[in-house]
């Protein structure tokens, strides 16, 4: 699966997304049709993110490694590389070096 480069045709929302002190910021961008996506980047550092809806995490560059709420495991995820995240549930992101970039669907 080849990971967008651009969308076209997008509402972008301007202001920022911003989470822990602006080490997580992303930009909410609405596709035809209504589906919604956030495009982001993480710093160096944990976090936890809880999930309403099913998410789809895309990793366009950088890497990061990934325990799901309710997981022992983790997986590292590179660029072009995804994991999904079920709804009223939740993740650990770990971000050792650089950025990692990403696309966040909302499914």
């Amino acid at each position: 699966m080849a990971l967008p480069t651009e969308f076209s045709g997008v509402t972008v929302h301007t202001k920022a997304n911003v989470y822990f002190d602006g080490k997580v910021v992303s930009h909410t961008v609405l596709l035809p049709g209504g589906a919604k996506k956030t495009l982001g980047l993480i710093s160096p550092g944990s976090y936890h993110f809880g999930t309403g809806a099913p998410e789809r995490m895309e990793i366009v560059a950088g890497a990061c490694r990934v325990q799901l709420d309710g997981g022992k495991d983790w997986r590292d995820y590179a660029a072009g590389t995804f994991f999904d995240v079920p709804g009223k549930s939740g993740f650990t992101i770990e971000v050792k070096a650089g950025l990692c970039e990403y696309i966040c669907s909302f499914l």
